[in-house]
C-alpha cells in the first residue's frame, strides 16, 4: 500500500505545485517583512524558525517561518485523500485488503514525506532569498540544524492529524480543508498561551512542540519534537483505525 501511495503521489502534479509553492513562500515573507526601520527581519533564518520559543503571536513576522508549511502540507493531504474517494480507489481498496490501519499509517508517512520536501524547498527559498535582500546569516550552527531536523520531524505529527481528519470529513472536502488552515496556524494553542503565558507544557501539542524548534533549539529540542510527533501519530493513527472499522467508507 505504501508502495502504491508513493507510486500515486510522485505522479500527482499537486504535489510538485505545493513543492514548488514552499520554495516560493520565502520570498514573499521577506518582500513583506523588510525594508525600512520597521522591518520583520535583519537575519535570514528567521525565515526558516524564530529566534526563542513563541507561543503567543503577537506579530505576524513571528509566525512566518517553516511552520507554514504545515497548512500546504494539511491542504496536500485533504486533496490526496479527497481523491482516493472521490476515484473509488478505497472501495477497492478495502475490497481486497481489510487492514485499516495500514491505511492511516501509509497516508500519514506519505503525507510527512511531503511535507519534509516542502521543507526542503522552503530552506532552500528562503536562503536565496536571503542573500537576495542581503540579510544577515549569522547563526549558531547547532542551533540551526536542530530548528530544521525538528520541524521536519513534527512532519509525521501533523501529516497524522490530518489524515485523521480526512478520514473523518471524507465526505466534506471543504471542511477537512477548512480545518487544516485553522489548525496549522496553531489558532487553539496560541489561544491558550494568552491564558497560560509561554509555558513549555505547551510543548506536548503538535504546535508547541513545532514553535520549540526555533533558533535557540538543542539537542533536547530535537527529542521533544521525535517523541512529540511520534506520540500523536500513535494516537491519530490508531483512532483513525477505530473510525474506518466503525463507519462505512465508502
Amino acid at each position: 500500500m505504501l508502495g502504491v501511495d508513493f507510486y500515486r503521489l510522485f505522479h500527482t502534479p499537486v504535489f510538485y505545485i505545493f513543492i514548488a509553492i514552499a520554495a516560493f513562500i520565502p520570498a514573499l515573507v521577506v518582500m513583506g517583512g523588510t525594508g525600512g526601520e520597521n522591518s520583520l527581519f535583519t537575519n535570514a533564518w528567521n525565515i526558516v524558525a524564530a529566534n526563542k520559543p513563541l507561543y503567543i503571536v503577537s506579530d505576524i513576522g513571528e509566525y512566518a517561518n517553516m511552520n507554514m508549511v504545515y497548512i500546504f502540507g494539511g491542504i496536500m493531504v485533504s486533496i490526496f485523500i479527497g481523491h482516493d474517494y472521490r476515484s473509488g480507489y478505497v472501495k477497492q481498496l478495502f475490497t481486497t485488503h481489510a487492514k485499516k490501519q495500514d491505511y492511516m499509517i501509509s497516508k500519514s508517512l506519505t503525507g510527512a514525506f511531503s511535507m519534509v520536501c516542502m521543507c526542503v524547498t522552503y530552506l532552500i527559498g528562503g536562503m536565496i532569498s536571503g542573500l537576495a535582500s542581503g540579510l544577515s546569516f549569522e547563526v549558531n550552527a547547532g542551533s540551526l540544524i536542530c530548528a530544521i531536523l525538528g520541524k521536519m520531524i513534527m512532519s509525521l505529527g501533523w501529516a497524522s492529524l490530518y489524515t485523521f481528519l480526512n478520514v473523518i470529513f471524507r465526505r466534506l472536502f471543504g471542511i477537512s480543508i477548512a480545518l487544516s488552515f485553522f489548525l496549522g496556524t496553531g489558532i487553539l494553542i496560541i489561544g491558550a498561551a494568552a491564558v497560560v503565558g509561554n509555558s513549555p507544557a505547551l510543548n506536548i501539542f503538535l504546535y508547541g512542540s513545532s514553535v520549540y524548534a526555533c533558533l535557540s533549539a538543542n539537542f533536547v529540542s530535537v527529542i521533544i519534537c521525535l517523541v512529540c510527533s511520534l506520540v500523536w501519530a500513535a494516537i491519530y493513527n490508531v483512532l483513525g483505525s477505530v473510525i474506518l472499522y466503525k463507519r462505512d467508507v465508502y
